[in-house]
């Protein structure tokens, strides 16, 4: 296992759609074991494919840093919400964004569908932390951060933190 450089905002491969895992392999099985190593390297709990630089729908979660009776890694392939539900609203921050947290608004309830490392179809129903973790790993499959999910004026306190460390020109030109 290997513990894998995780890009940083405003990387645009952050940006990009990840495309369905065709077939699971052996380099598909070595890319969730270096994934789960890097997330718990950084620290973090939850890590997708596009954070480690592979346009793949793959991400690994695991709660269990936060939440005792968490369900340990979770580790999928081609994972998708079909069922959301309720709200809640908490702090995230993003191993791609560090030094940045804000309050986000997300459902309190999904079920997500996915294939396991051995490309067995599975279906987990997550809440409060966990139904988040999901959401902001899928949302990352897509090109979405967190930040992009912030109110205006906390859009704005992000950009002028950019500015701070980027100069004015490069953080617009990011976000």
């Amino acid at each position: 296992m290997a513990v894998l450089r995780i890009l940083t905002y405003p990387d645009p491969r952050l940006r990009k759609k990840s495309v369905p895992v065709e077939r699971i392999d052996k380099q598909i099985e070595k890319l969730l074991d270096d994934m789960a190593e890097t997330m718990y390297d950084a620290p973090g709990i939850g890590l997708a494919a596009p954070q480690v630089g592979v346009n793949l729908r793959v991400i690994v979660v695991d709660i269990s840093p936060r939440e005792e009776n968490s369900p340990g890694l979770i580790e999928l392939v081609n994972p998708e919400i079909v069922l959301a539900e309720g709200e809640q609203i908490g702090e995230e921050g993003c191993l791609s964004i560090p030094g940045f947290v804000s309050e986000v608004r997300r459902k309190a309830r999904v079920v997500v569908r996915g294939l396991d490392r051995k490309g067995k179809p599975v279906e987990i129903e997550g809440t409060g932390l966990l139904a988040r973790a999901f959401q902001h790993e899928i949302d990352h499959l897509d090109g979405i951060l967190f930040i992009d999910r912030l109110s205006r004026l906390k859009r704005e306190l992000f950009k002028k933190k950019l500015e701070k460390v980027f100069g004015k020109e490069e953080s617009y030109a990011a976000f």
